[in-house]
């Protein structure tokens, strides 16, 4: 951990809201549980789809939140203006550098490429030893079930370390998922 009060936990998630309630649901309640933790959130910065929700929540009740954003897509994502700080960087490598900096642990919510790019990237890195952040995946109505399937096969036909997929942290339930990530509370 980099910092100890109040810790920082980056989400990657959708700009987009998606089909099923319940993965707006499961945003909604991760920024309730980052304020009833005492956890600040390290996001995107978009006020739109899952991003927004956890933003707006985390800010509705009282957390800092940090938006990361590059320039060119300010507009198409719709920079959050209701938040503690919104950082517009150069680019998509400034941003997930900036993030990475800002953030104790990273919890990937449903997303799509994007969010993918971004959890993997940080997987990398803690695989590589290049930093030693907690990770973990939000399996909302299954809607990982395959990548986790991907995952345990790459590790069953030697082409993934056991050591690199139990870098990331799995489960269903988002509180017990933070209280991993984030051990020490509040």
């Amino acid at each position: 951990m980099t910092r100890q009060n109040p810790p920082r936990l980056c989400v990657y998630c959708a700009s987009h809201l998606g089909s099923d309630p319940a993965l707006q649901q499961s945003a909604q309640t991760v920024g309730d549980l980052l304020v009833a933790k005492g956890i600040d959130l390290v996001f995107g910065g978009g006020q739109v789809g899952l991003m927004g929700v956890v933003a707006d929540a985390a800010m509705a009740g009282g957390r800092h939140v940090i938006g990361v954003i590059p320039s060119s897509m300010l507009d198409r994502e719709i920079g959050h203006q209701g938040i503690s700080e919104l950082m517009v960087v150069k680019d998509m490598a400034a941003r997930k550098n900036a993030m990475f900096q800002a953030a104790d642990a990273f919890l990937t919510l449903p997303g799509g490429i994007g969010t993918m790019e971004e959890m993997f990237e940080m997987l990398s890195w803690g695989y590589l030893h290049l930093h030693d952040k907690p990770m973990g995946l939000l399996n909302v109505n299954g809607y990982y079930d395959s990548l986790i399937e991907f995952l345990d096969g790459s590790v069953q036909l030697g082409m993934t370390s056991v050591r690199a997929r139990e870098l990331l942290i799995v489960d269903s339930d988002p509180e017990r998922l933070i209280d991993l990530l984030l051990p020490q509370g509040v």
